[in-house]
């Protein structure tokens, strides 16, 4: 990406003219109605478009704060992006080298297994209910051999055990000192859960259920999505390292990895799935998983609806956030059409 022809926001986001950068304003909005389109009640207010750094598309609602799912998954990807990058661990790594809980049944899971959902770890309850969601902290036999299938599910809370071991703190501090700072995210405008103290340390939420993850809005989000389309750098200084952000938006589940449920929602993503972030890979049905949309697409994702798109070779950054409920995700293909389209460099 040019260095010449972007911006990085000090403190709130610098507005622009969509022909100011290289958009066409009537296909722009074209592109936003389509969101509204395929959303909920909650349309497209929620939403924005960064162009080089320059806010240039917004809804009304942009400030509202509130859980996002599993978009939890990559704040935990980009801390442990840190621990690579400070030499503390390696993505190859077996995870019980950090956790001795983990040696009994899982010797050999690796943090990158864990990342990627090919660890067929399972705790005393896979699919608790929130009163007994605690028992994912105390591991089970695994439900099929490391790598064997990809399982999307609540593994993630212990994978961010792991890496609270790793990092010898919080997670939400470490993220807060190395990343949520630098990039100027309001404090006011995200916060962290977490599981309270489990050997010593409060454990975040790594799978953003019950309330332990990620809240935040819109237009603070962005800047994390704006950070990875400049491959972990931000106003020259190297945030995460590039070979990490690579790793994090390149497949890590081949597409003929099959799923553990050939009938749950996930089917979808072998092909598709990067350490802990969706990218635009291809999928099982040979296609990518928005075909109008750039290869080097990639999405911090959380479950209603909740999307924040980096692209790097647009130099754009698309956020869709709500609490509306759940879509066909692969409908924003026609949202990255019509964008296309409104690209007129």
């Amino acid at each position: 990406m040019s260095e010449s022809r972007i911006v990085f926001p000090a403190g709130h986001w610098q507005e622009a003219s969509p022909e100011s950068q290289g958009l066409d304003a009537r296909r722009l909005q074209d592109a936003m109605g389509r969101v509204a389109a395929i959303a909920s009640d909650q349309g497209n207010r929620q939403s924005l478009v960064v162009r080089n750094g320059y806010l240039v598309w917004r809804g009304p609602d942009i400030d509202c704060k509130h859980t996002v799912w599993s978009c939890t998954k990559s704040f935990m990807s980009m801390t442990l992006g840190l621990l690579v990058d400070d030499g503390k661990c390696r993505l190859d790594d077996p995870a019980a080298d950090y956790l001795p809980c983990l040696k009994e049944h899982y010797p050999t899971v690796t943090l990158r297994q864990f990342a990627a959902f090919t660890s067929g770890y399972a705790g005393r309850a896979e699919e608790p209910t929130e009163a007994l969601a605690h028992l994912v902290f105390e591991p089970a036999p695994p439900l099929y051999a490391p790598g064997a299938f990809f399982h999307y599910s609540q593994s993630s809370d212990q994978f961010a055990r792991v890496l609270t071991r790793i990092a010898g703190e919080p997670l939400r501090d470490l993220f807060r000192r190395r990343i949520a700072d630098p990039v100027g995210l309001d404090p006011d405008g995200w916060s962290w859960g977490d599981w309270g103290d489990i050997d010593g340390i409060p454990v975040c939420g790594g799978s953003g259920s019950y309330e332990k993850g990620i809240a935040i809005t819109a237009r603070q989000i962005a800047r994390l999505g704006w950070l990875i389309a400049n491959d972990g750098a931000w106003n020259g200084r190297q945030l995460l390292s590039r070979q990490y952000v690579r790793e994090m938006t390149s497949p890590q589940v081949a597409a003929a990895v099959p799923p553990w449920d050939p009938k749950a929602w996930y089917v979808r993503l072998p092909g598709s799935y990067g350490l802990n972030t969706w990218i635009n890979g291809v999928t099982p049905n040979g296609r990518r998983m928005w075909p109008d949309a750039p290869d080097d697409t990639s999405a911090i994702q959380g479950n209603m609806n909740n999307f924040c798109f980096a692209v790097p070779s647009w130099r754009l950054v698309l956020v869709r956030m709500g609490t509306d409920g759940r879509i066909n995700n692969d409908r924003y293909t026609e949202v990255f059409a019509l964008l296309r389209s409104a690209l007129k460099d």
